[in-house]
């Protein structure tokens, strides 16, 4: 079984107090694999996620400082599932349909940007996968980061995991 964890959104910029909250290092322990989709801010960040995990992001708005070692979009296959990754997956209107137009293949597409956390069915069995932010909830109840368990080529947890 492969462990995801999954993040966007976190905003930690050079020399801030902001911190992953603990339960994320606790996940990120365990983890096989990380996600950040977009608005990591600065590459440190992406270097201590990578301590715990191979670490996968994508491009963010705020993510000036990464432009060229990042990209703003990419496709990859982990144990058998598709993942698509982008950090704005444009207005919730219609999204669906975009999504799948624009990552035909992927099983899930994980994106960020709007900081509200998503667990949802798309289009012919797509997951659109939004972890919310554990760090910066906005306008949300909670910090929020996303749990993706694989196995054997199949999906087999998903879920939007709420930091007390």
């Amino acid at each position: 079984m492969t462990e995801v964890i999954v993040l966007a959104d976190t905003h930690i910029r050079r020399n801030s107090t902001r911190r992953l909250p603990p339960e994320v290092y606790a996940a990120l322990e365990r983890a096989d694999l990380v996600l950040h989709a977009g608005d990591v801010v600065t590459g440190e960040v992406l270097d201590e996620l990578a301590t715990f995990a191979p670490t996968r992001a994508v491009l963010g708005n705020n993510d000036g400082e990464l432009v060229g070692r990042l990209p703003e979009q990419r496709s990859f296959t982990v144990d058998g599932v598709r993942i698509a990754m982008v950090h704005d997956s444009g207005p919730s209107k219609g999204r669906e349909a975009r999504l799948k137009r624009r990552f035909p293949t992927a099983d899930v597409v994980v994106f960020g940007h709007s900081h509200i956390p998503i667990d949802a069915a798309g289009l012919d069995g797509q997951r659109l996968f939004n972890p919310g932010s554990a760090t910066e909830r906005r306008s949300q109840p909670h910090h929020t980061f996303g749990l993706l368990r694989i196995d054997d080529g199949r999906l087999v947890e998903h879920r939007i995991v709420v930091v007390p």
